[in-house]
């Protein structure tokens, strides 16, 4: 199942409440406000290690860079709207809104 979260960790809960339910294997997908979450070095890298260790976590690259985000935390792989579609069209979808 691939989690899409598109709400500002800062502002909401969606992330911590995600990474309750994924499975390992699950992908993660940020995007809009999301991408924040995965921003090297801010409160919730710590979060996104562990959650690397056994899901593969992926950034909208045209939402970072709509927000000036240019550092990753480790491991976070930004994907284009095509790895977008790639990736919805590989797994179902679970929006954390």
């Amino acid at each position: 199942m691939l989690h899409t979260i598109n709400k500002s960790p800062f502002e909401k809960n969606t992330f911590e409440t995600c990474i309750r339910f994924v499975l390992p294997g699950d992908p993660l997908l940020f995007i809009e406000d999301g991408v924040y979450a995965v921003q090297s070095g801010n409160r919730f890298s710590p979060a996104i290690k562990r959650v690397l260790e056994t899901n593969p976590v992926f950034a909208l690259g045209p939402d970072l860079d709509a927000r000036g985000i240019t550092a990753l935390s480790e491991g976070v792989e930004s994907v284009d709207y095509d790895g977008f579609v790639a990736l919805v069209e590989e797994h179902q979808v679970n929006s954390w809104f």
